[in-house]
């Protein structure tokens, strides 16, 4: 019966997968450097408990592809298991018995025993705590209790220091709560947990080749020049991403002096596709409209040199959870959420619907400006520059 559903990953992609995790790249960074949903990736890690499983090798002594296929070759040719065995430098017994386990002479195909082999390879040893139901319902009522998995193995060490039966590892722990799988911690007792995370983030996770990480140069929004912070000018903006539902989100751009609305949908959250289409939106403003933008601590953008070369900007960044420091742009995605409900897909939206909704707030009278609309005071605002 053919197989049906959609494709999975390849091992190598897996492999490629589980490298990008550990370095720390997000969901949607790692779908889109292998060309898949950001929810594939999820469903992979989650099942795993964010726990990279370990790289499986060959044994030395085991037969590898070519030798199978040598072997069938062999076969074809009516050479006797000896022969065969004498050709690979390979014990006539091994290529008995190799022949044997999958169909025999007539029968055997060297990618459909090498297959069989790779899979009767998985030998997994059972779970400690699976064998040990003493040793399961006390870790059990301790994380009831709010201890902590690093709480329970340092106590059970110094209870139970004759009895090795009693005693598990921090990490075993975390495994058996977040690799369901193995069915011996309920998923319910994550809750009781500080982090109250589903899955396990390592806290030696490299952050090199992640150029999102850690944003390198960041010039700190305490470094603007004063004409920034007392809106005295226009041309100073600030930016945030806005997300919706299904790992979608759009650009929001906020002039400080006139609260001027831009909106730039973007094709990802990763920090290429965020610059690319930022730079392709400044890129059609008048020149020197936009001299300073005030970005969030984000990651996405990362590559802000490359926004700086192509546009001539100056990229400041806020302090970590300081989202008072972009008060004009945080006060707008408020106003954005009439037309982008929380949780909506915001992909459904091109450029031309984010201009109309962004026309919207730009002719609508604001408050703070006396009642003016942005539209109209940024456009006093440039022609008294000018």
């Amino acid at each position: 019966m053919a197989r049906m559903g959609r494709p999975g990953l390849s091992a190598e992609l897996k492999r490629e997968l589980w490298t990008r995790w550990k370095e720390s790249w997000s969901l949607s960074d790692i779908g889109r450097a292998l060309g898949k949903h950001a929810g594939s990736v999820f469903g992979i890690v989650l099942a795993k408990g964010g726990i990279a499983p370990p790289l499986r090798k060959r044994s030395r002594l085991s037969l590898r592809p070519e030798e199978r296929e040598e072997i069938s070759r062999g076969l074809m040719a009516g050479w006797s298991c000896h022969q065969i065995a004498a050709q690979l430098g390979r014990s006539p017994s091994t290529i008995s018995r190799e022949v044997s386990r999958n169909g025999g002479r007539r029968k055997y195909r060297a990618t459909t025993a090498d297959e069989r082999a790779w899979q009767q390879g998985l030998r997994p040893k059972p779970c400690l705590l699976s064998v040990h139901p003493s040793l399961q319902l006390l870790i059990a009522d301790k994380l009831q209790n709010e201890w902590s998995p690093e709480q329970i193995a340092g106590r059970l060490k110094t209870e139970y220091h004759d009895d090795r039966t009693m005693r598990v590892s921090h990490e075993t722990i975390y495994k058996s709560l977040f690799i369901q799988a193995r069915g011996v911690l309920k998923k319910e007792l994550t809750r009781h947990l500080r982090s109250r995370r589903i899955m396990r983030c390592s806290k030696t996770a490299s952050t090199i080749g992640r150029p999102g990480r850690q944003i390198i140069d960041a010039i700190s929004i305490r470094e603007c020049p004063a004409e920034v912070e007392d809106r005295a000018v226009p041309g100073h903006w600030e930016g945030d991403l806005l997300s919706g539902g299904k790992n979608t989100h759009i650009a929001t751009l906020v002039e400080r002096q006139s609260r001027f609305v831009m909106l730039v949908r973007v094709d990802g959250k990763d920090s290429e596709s965020v610059v690319k289409a930022l730079v392709r939106q400044v890129q059609r403003l008048p020149q020197g409209l936009m001299a300073s933008l005030t970005w969030a601590r984000g990651m996405e953008l990362a590559y802000h040199k490359h926004l700086s070369v192509a546009t001539d900007v100056d990229v400041y960044f806020c302090d970590p959870q300081s989202p008072w420091q972009r008060g004009s742009n945080e006060n707008t995605n408020g106003l954005l959420r009439q037309y982008f409900p929380k949780g909506s897909d915001l992909s459904v939206h091109s450029q031309s619907d984010l201009d109309a909704i962004a026309l919207r707030l730009n002719t609508r009278p604001r408050k703070t400006l006396g009642f003016q609309t942005p539209g109209a005071t940024l456009a006093k605002a440039v022609a008294l520059i000018t």
